[in-house]
Formats: C-alpha cells, sequence, structure tokens
C-alpha cells in the first residue's frame, strides 16, 4: 500500500457526469497537463468519474493524452447525441465502446480509478475499481472491476435511462447487473473518491490532494414548440433527468464541502449565464461543443495560482 506525506500527497481527480458537456471538462484537463508537464495518469493516484467523465477517466487511466481523447469526442459524441431513439443511441455508445476498448480489460489501468454507475434494481451505487486496495471489505472475493471489461463498465456509467437503455453485465460470480447512469448517485464523485483515500488508502486528510472538475452550468435551452403528446413528454423527461443530475451535483460537493471542509482542494465549475450559451446533456452542434471547451480552457486560468499551489 502506498504511504502518503505532505511531501508525496495523495491526489485525486474528480470528473463529473455531464453528457456533451464534457468538453468543457476536456478545456480544463488539456491545460492541466500543460502545467503538469505529464500525462495525468502520471501525477494523479486516484481518478474517478462519472458519466461522461467516466469516459474521460478511463482513457486517462489508460494512458491517453487530453488531446487524444478530444479527437474522440470531436469525431463521436455528437454522432451519438443526434440519435433519436435510446436503441439507437445505446448502439452507437456500444459500437464507439467496441472501437476505443474493444475488450480491454482493467489490467492496462495504470492508477487508481473509480468508475461510478448505479444499480437499477438495488438503487444503489456501484464502482468499478481495478485495485484491492481501494476495497472496502470483501477484499478475498475481490475481482478488479468485477470481472467486467472497462468499455461495458464505462458504457454502464453513460446511460442515462430512458435515452439510454439500461445496461446490463455478467460479473466474475455469474450474477447479471442492471445498471443505469451514475449521475442517478454520484454525478460529482469527489466523495467516493475521498472515501477511498480516507478509509481504504490510510491517508491522512491533510495529505490529500483534491482537483474536481465539473461540466459548467448553463441556461436550459428553449423549449420548442411541440405539438405531439409524446414529444412533449420526452422534452419534459429531459429537462426532469438534467435538473436531477444538477441537484445530485450540488448535494454531493456542499456534503463534500461540510465534511472535509480544511481537505486542501479546487473545484472548477463555473456558471454561464448568456442566453447564447444555453446547452443540455444532449448538445451535438459542433460549434457549441466548441465554445464549451473554449470555456474550459477559460475557466481554467481563473484557477491557475490555486492549482500551481495545490501540487507544488
Amino acid at each position: 500500500m502506498a504511504e502518503f506525506s505532505a511531501e508525496k500527497p495523495c491526489r485525486i481527480l474528480s470528473l463529473d457526469g455531464g453528457g456533451a458537456k464534457g468538453f468543457y471538462t476536456l478545456g480544463v484537463l488539456r491545460e492541466l497537463e500543460g502545467l503538469l508537464g505529464a500525462r495525468l495518469y502520471e501525477r494523479f493516484d486516484l481518478i474517478f468519474g462519472t458519466s461522461t467523465g467516466a469516459i474521460i477517466a478511463a482513457l486517462l487511466s489508460l494512458g491517453h493524452s487530453v488531446d487524444e481523447i478530444h479527437g474522440l469526442y470531436k469525431e463521436h459524441v455528437p454522432r451519438i447525441m443526434q440519435k433519436k431513439t435510446s436503441h439507437e443511441k445505446s448502439a452507437a455508445l456500444a459500437e464507439l465502446s467496441a472501437e476505443v476498448f474493444g475488450d480491454l480489460m482493467c489490467d492496462k489501468i495504470k492508477t487508481g480509478i473509480g468508475i461510478v454507475t448505479t444499480r437499477w434494481v438495488q438503487e444503489t451505487p456501484m464502482i468499478f475499481k481495478a485495485s484491492v486496495e481501494q476495497a472496502h471489505g470483501r477484499i478475498g472475493t475481490f475481482v478488479p472491476f468485477f470481472g467486467v471489461s472497462v468499455g461495458e463498465a464505462v458504457q454502464a456509467s453513460c446511460s442515462a435511462y430512458p435515452y439510454f437503455n439500461i445496461k446490463t453485465v455478467t460479473t466474475a460470480a455469474g450474477d447479471n447487473v442492471k445498471l443505469i447512469d451514475g449521475g442517478f448517485c454520484a454525478n460529482s464523485p469527489a466523495l467516493y473518491a475521498i472515501a477511498d483515500a480516507v478509509l481504504a488508502l490510510k491517508a491522512s486528510p491533510e495529505h490529500i490532494r483534491v482537483l474536481s472538475v465539473g461540466v459548467g452550468v448553463y441556461p436550459a435551452p428553449k423549449p420548442r414548440i411541440l405539438t405531439k403528446a409524446w414529444a412533449l413528454k420526452f422534452f419534459r423527461c429531459a429537462q426532469l433527468i438534467q435538473k436531477t443530475f444538477e441537484i445530485n451535483t450540488q448535494s454531493m460537493e456542499q456534503l463534500r464541502a461540510i465534511l472535509f471542509k480544511h481537505l486542501p482542494s479546487v473545484r472548477i465549475n463555473e456558471t454561464f449565464e448568456k442566453p447564447e450559451m444555453a446547452t443540455d446533456l444532449f448538445e451535438h452542434d459542433a460549434e457549441k461543443l466548441n465554445l464549451l471547451r473554449q470555456r474550459g480552457v477559460e475557466s481554467y486560468a481563473k484557477y491557475e495560482t490555486d492549482l500551481q499551489k495545490l501540487f507544488s
């Protein structure tokens, strides 16, 4: 087990869920990678992610650069998000997973990781981890990622039901588990990562450093004129899911601030109020997505001094 101290603190990177708004996250991380002068897996002991944050976390943990991940997002996210039905969205996500991850298992992951999902039937979190050092009990039967491939775990974390299908995975124990988007239980997963650091890795709170990156907060898109009842219901459901994830994020962050207020941390998740910034989870306009990335870069700049102190 790693030993942490003031000279070698336990560093945590936490990445929020938010669908297409992950372009904002990538803007922040590109600048952070430049600051640290290394691939991010080399600088963080734990990288936790939910939904779009899970995609980014998995790719970072496998050694990808932020620019490489951005290239994948530019190519695939608009295509997936403009699909009309949950079946089409899920099929496109599975196709992307096969292309990017294949049948890769978690033995290729280079740092501590947490991919947050939600059990549909049990209504509890299910967090995919690669190292037994992160286990909270049941150490004797621990199986990395529960025996599930990286791609399947990431798909599950991104399955924002009912806009994506429920994802069923089969664990090493032979259990079929139905999973949905991790945003339903922890859209901001920093608190789960801190729990691993303190309780599993035995790091003292004063020796933990946390960077939590959101996807930005934006005005809701103007509702379209909808004449069919099913279309209106679909739109309202999307609004409800968006609101659910945002409330969950605020709740988790408020709790983290209360429980670990003395823990050195930086939270980057700015609010943009201008009408032209209106967007949601399913944004697929390439210009708007590029604008979100630019906003992430600008947000990073405001916190660069704090980040230099955090990682000095």
